[in-house]
């Protein structure tokens, strides 16, 4: 299957979105946050990242779920910045501190193509959100120096759908974690109580564009993939939303119920999230993706589900 990109790249769309995507950095409406700050001068908004990507790290990724990893891993950039600021986040001084070095346009795609070259069977944006017209550059310079694998959106889900229609046709896979069903939580956490709603919006756009995940030969090459991070206290909020994955985008959705929750960040400072989860915790998060009627969960949890 050949990347929706290449086609985008060939008819001039790419061309189109990109033109359009920088001019909305001018006065920034990228995200939900509506900062408004013109950031081609250097202005900078919550994000805490200006006219140039900031790239924290990159390379072949083995943890992320398998039908990315395949043999030769997911190929991984992580951006610096973030628009969701999590207070627990586990890429604390990435998101919150903007750690890394600026690249151009250009700079990105060698990245790219150095990841593909080392065999990555995708290109893994990691918190794009913020960054979508500098990705969509980067983009061009790639596909002209033979980029043709499968992009990857993997983002904390608070998008905008006027953004994420940037994509269309050009983003392969979408990767949105839906942390928070209620706004009290992403106030509390992130101080965007509008979380729910937006990432309730995205996760329809994204399934929209994409439809289910196609995998083969066990690799994935289109669609949804929805993560969910498992917090401790919060399982009220994970039956919500796996009930309305199921129920609102599609039974078939390729779901990740994530144990992984450790205090970072400021969590410490919250009785709440101030410890790991608990085995019940996360076998009833399990038990209630069986009861709802999730069938593709990643394949590491899938074993655990039907054995409840």
């Amino acid at each position: 299957m050949k990347p929706s990109y290449i086609k985008a790249f060939e008819k001039g769309v790419l061309v189109k979105r990109i033109e359009r995507a920088k001019r909305w950095l001018e006065k920034c409406s990228l995200c939900p946050r509506m900062c408004k700050v013109d950031r081609t001068k250097g202005e900078k908004g919550l994000c805490l990242i200006g006219a140039e990507a900031v790239v924290a790290s990159y390379g072949p990724h083995f943890g992320e779920e398998l039908p990315l990893v395949g043999r030769n891993g997911s190929g991984t950039i992580f951006f610096s910045g973030c628009n969701l600021m999590c207070s627990f986040c586990q890429n604390y001084d990435i998101s919150h501190y903007s750690s890394g070095f600026k690249v151009s346009p250009v700079q990105l795609a060698e990245i790219m193509i150095e990841l593909q070259k080392n065999g990555c069977h995708n290109i893994n944006f990691v918190t794009p959100s913020h960054v979508i017209p500098q990705i969509l550059e980067g983009l061009f310079y790639a596909i002209e120096k033979g980029l043709n694998i499968p992009l990857v959106y993997n983002s904390s889900g608070y998008d905008r759908v006027s953004s994420l229609k940037l994509l269309d046709g050009i983003v392969d896979i979408y990767m949105p974690d839906f942390k928070f069903w209620n706004k009290e939580s992403s106030e509390r956490w992130c101080k965007a109580p509008d979380y729910p709603d937006r990432v309730r919006e995205a996760l329809k756009e994204m399934y929209r564009q994409v439809g289910d995940l196609v995998i083969k030969n066990g690799i994935a090459l289109k669609g949804l993939l929805v993560r969910h991070l498992v917090m401790p206290n919060c399982l009220d909020e994970t039956r919500d939303i796996l009930r309305f994955i199921a129920s609102e985008i599609s039974p078939h959705t390729y779901v990740n119920i994530m144990d992984q929750y450790r205090p970072c960040g400021e969590a410490y400072t919250d009785s709440l999230i101030d410890r790991r989860i608990t085995q019940k915790e996360f076998l009833t998060a399990l038990s209630y993706a069986k009861e709802i009627g999730l069938t593709r969960l990643d394949e590491r949890r899938s074993y655990f589900v039907w054995s409840l």
